[in-house]
This record gives structure tokens, C-alpha cells and sequence, in this order.
């Protein structure tokens, strides 16, 4: 049953991606066990022209499970990036909320920079057309990631998922009207800084996600992620954060609500 004590919301995970091997190779059955910890909501990522069909088919499936639609930086083509009326016309499903995930990933291909960042920027017109907020993902780009989001002066804005940058970002980013999203990263025994980033975020602009199958928090680092460990990750900052963990979910998911209007939530 679910444990309707808690309001949690797992803002960015991999549905199509999971390992299910601990839920017999079931979808339905992991969906069930995130329930049964409290989890009343999934956002699912789409990563690829190549997946969008498959996150959108999800969010029909299942009445708690919105999807978002958008092609991630490390998965734009060499060739070029995706049409502007290709996006647009995804993001009219009922249940594509959210733009993405996109922005800007130097860590893994320096080399595309330039094709990241006309995809980056072709998704920020995206959001301008739409209004639908964007999911940013960020890595070894910080300049770059904050001039383009300040160039696109989104009314709607949106949020930096996963975020692993220090504090000088998350405070332009919120002064931008951005969200920042914390992952199990945070639990980590490296991630200090990024623990003094999590103390000073305002309890009004902060999410909680898996970013699963990747990221597990601890005690699960080290093995396939599952939406069920946003728990672990919420309860790791209510702690963190002095706050009850009842509390933390209720806010965590009201910012959910407000960043997201179109969620099912």
C-alpha cells in the first residue's frame, strides 16, 4: 500500500532505462515499490528523439507519470540538432510538461560544443514558444550553461537537475528564476561542497530526483538506481537541512507543483 504519509515527487528519472532486475522485470512492480515509500509522482526524461515516443507512451500508461520531451547534449548529433517545429510539436502531448533534458555537457565531448550549444539554444526557443519550463543539464560548462540561459531570459525558466556546481552557480541560477535539483550524489562522502550548496538553497526552490538508473544514493551506491531511492535522498536532506522529513516532501513537492503546473500531481 502506499505510505500516504509522505508527498514525494522523483523529478527526473529514466523509466525506460531502469534495471528491474530486483522487481522481477517490472515496471509496474517498481512504480509500486516508489509508491509504497511515499512516492506520489514521477517525472520522466526524455533524452533522444528515439525515446520520445516510449516516455510519452509511459505517461498514458500510468496516470502518475508525466514525461518531458528533449534531446540531451551528449545524445545531439553531430550532424546537426533537431527542428524547432519537431520539438514543438512533441511538446503538444497532454502530458509532455517539461522540455529535455538539454544544455551543455564539456566533460565528455569538448569537442561538440558548438552543436550543443545551437541544440541548447534551439530549446530554450522552445520554451519561449510553449511556455513549458526547461531541465538543464550541466557539466564542466558553467560559463556557457549560465550565458545562454541569460541570454534566453525565459519567463517560465525552469530547473538545474542533478546539480553538482558550487554555490556561485546555484545563486545566479536562482537569481534567474531557476530550480535546483538535488540527486544521491549529495549523500556521496565526496560531496561536501555540494552538501553546502544543499544547506543554502531556499526551501522554496529546491527538488529531489534519482536521476535513475544512474546515481544511487547511499547505502545503494554502486548499484542500478530506482525511483523508490528518492526517499533515501529526501531523507538525507531533511536531516541535512534540520527539517522533518513530512515537511521536506510537502515543500519538495509544492515547489514541484509551482515549477511544473501541467504535472498530474
Amino acid at each position: 500500500m502506499p505510505d500516504t504519509a509522505l508527498q514525494l515527487v522523483d523529478s527526473h528519472c529514466h523509466l525506460d532505462r531502469l534495471d528491474l532486475a530486483a522487481h522481477q522485470g517490472s515496471l509496474d512492480n517498481a512504480l509500486a515499490a516508489a509508491r509504497a515509500r511515499g512516492v506520489g509522482h514521477f517525472l520522466c526524461i526524455g533524452v533522444s528523439a528515439d525515446n520520445a515516443a516510449v516516455v510519452k507512451a509511459l505517461s498514458e500508461r500510468y496516470a502518475d507519470v508525466d514525461c518531458s520531451v528533449g534531446v540531451h547534449p551528449l545524445d545531439v548529433s553531430p550532424a546537426g540538432v533537431p527542428t524547432l517545429d519537431w520539438l514543438v510539436g512533441e511538446l503538444a502531448h497532454p502530458h509532455a510538461i517539461a522540455i529535455g533534458e538539454t544544455g551543455l555537457d564539456y566533460h565528455y565531448e569538448p569537442e561538440g560544443r558548438e552543436v550543443q550549444q545551437a541544440s541548447f539554444r534551439l530549446h530554450l526557443q522552445a520554451a519561449q514558444a510553449t511556455g513549458k519550463p526547461v531541465i538543464v543539464h550541466t557539466r564542466a560548462a558553467r560559463a556557457d550553461t549560465l550565458a545562454l540561459l541569460r541570454e534566453a531570459d525565459l519567463a517560465q525558466a525552469g530547473v538545474l537537475h542533478c546539480f553538482t556546481e558550487d554555490w556561485g552557480m546555484a545563486k545566479a541560477a536562482l537569481d534567474m528564476g531557476y530550480y535546483i535539483s538535488l540527486s544521491g550524489i549529495v549523500t556521496f562522502r565526496n560531496a561536501a561542497s555540494l552538501r553546502e550548496v544543499a544547506q543554502q538553497v531556499p526551501a522554496d526552490r529546491l527538488l529531489v530526483e534519482t536521476d535513475s538508473p544512474y546515481l544511487a544514493p547511499i547505502p545503494y551506491r554502486g548499484k542500478p538506481n530506482l525511483p523508490q531511492y528518492v526517499r533515501e535522498v529526501a531523507e538525507y536532506l531533511a536531516t541535512l537541512r534540520g527539517v522533518p522529513l513530512a515537511r521536506f516532501a510537502e515543500q519538495t513537492t509544492a515547489n514541484f507543483r509551482r515549477l511544473f503546473p501541467l504535472a498530474r500531481v
